[in-house]
């Protein structure tokens, strides 16, 4: 169309000075963080195939990706995830490693969202994977680096929200209930008049599935701090979801005596999107951001599903650009530095003047 090739695509935009010293800094500090807890670095390629993200076990939706082909034909997808492509590697080139395995990347994610929806197509994510590890050991560790993480905002307003997804899976196996993405979005939502008719319509008058109707309804109420507990247990009394609770209480005990009790909420009705998620799932909030700013959860299944041995894993990403953000609209980041010293020289002495500039730099001063 006449006028296109003026204007970044929409759900895209132009970095500049600032803007890029900001996100620079940000990822910069993800990184040092990330090492300094024996995590590895790994890249993996923007171009990944259709079929590393779409099969029984895991799935994103056809219209949520970039899709092209390759030389020979085949469906190419622009990667707008890393945790399934690091699976990958860990099925295939890392299969016999030593376990548990830490990693961590820092790249770009592509993703086709819908328009005027506020939410970038391409944004810098970084995030880590703990795979092979103790399940106890590893959902305390992600969820305290996921702490430090926002406490490294320059946010004076952080809070970590920690719910899990076997509530809520559990619940629709008792329920019988295939519409998993209309349920999942009404609990999302908060949305209880729309879910008590929906599980009218889908429960209908089985007995036997009222105790189940009754708890699914009540999950987007199960938000708060410790106290959220004590409703729940008198909720789930009886059921097979009782002995699960325990164990999550046991972690958010645990979680709470590393972090500031107060900036951490319970949620059991956070459903995370991704299909993979088979535990405990959390988001990171900070007070200049909208939105969530770091997501994650536990992935059992995920690695089993490209060809290894199922394996225990917990990992979470972080917004890059949305941290970035925040700090410049709070004025909390650095802003882009021009040359200290700025050398004059006339034609004739260009090549003096050059050299002069490079001796400076070679000193440790910038010079133009």
């Amino acid at each position: 169309m006449k006028g296109d090739d003026l204007i970044a695509p929409e759900g895209t935009r132009d970095l500049l000075f600032d803007e890029c010293v900001a996100r620079n800094e940000a990822e910069d500090r993800l990184r040092e963080i990330f090492t300094a807890h024996g995590y590895s670095e790994v890249i993996t390629p923007a171009l990944e195939f259709y079929d590393v993200f779409n099969n029984k076990t895991r799935s994103f939706r056809q219209e949520d990706m970039y899709k092209l082909t390759d030389g020979k034909g085949r469906l190419m997808v622009m990667r707008p995830d890393s945790t399934m492509p690091i699976a990958r590697i860990v099925a295939t080139r890392l299969r016999d490693g030593v376990f548990p395995l830490k990693l961590f990347c820092s790249q770009n994610i592509y993703r086709c969202n819908p328009k005027m929806a506020g939410r970038d197509d391409e944004f810098m994510q970084s995030g880590i994977e703990i795979i092979g590890g103790d399940e106890k050991r590893s959902d305390l560790e992600a969820l305290s680096l996921a702490a430090q993480v926002l406490n490294s905002c320059s946010s004076d307003d952080v809070r970590l929200e920690i719910g899990d997804n076997t509530f809520y899976k559990v619940l629709l196996e008792k329920l019988d209930i295939d519409d998993e993405e209309t349920v999942r979005s009404l609990i999302e939502s908060k949305n209880t008049p729309q879910l008590k008719e929906f599980i009218k319509d889908s429960v209908g008058s089985v007995t036997e599935k009222h105790r189940y109707a009754d708890i699914l309804l009540q999950l987007p109420t199960l938000f708060g701090g410790a106290e959220v507990f004590s409703k729940a247990e008198k909720l789930f009394a009886g059921t097979p979801l009782a002995d699960r609770l325990s164990e999550f209480r046991a972690t958010f005990d645990s979680l709470s005596r590393l972090e500031t009790e107060d900036r951490i909420n319970v949620d059991l009705g956070l459903v995370n999107k991704a299909e993979y998620y088979t535990g405990i799932v959390f988001r990171g909030y900070i007070e200049e951001y909208g939105q969530a700013v770091l997501s994650g959860g536990r992935y059992d299944t995920l690695i089993g599903s490209f060809g290894a041995d199922d394996m225990p894993a917990v990992g979470f990403a972080v917004n890059v650009n949305a941290i970035a953000a925040a700090n410049l609209r709070s004025n909390k980041s650095a802003k882009a530095k021009h040359a200290q010293v700025l050398v004059f020289a006339c034609d004739a002495d260009l090549i003096e003047g050059s050299s002069h500039c490079s001796k400076l730099i070679a000193s440790g001063i910038s010079a133009e």
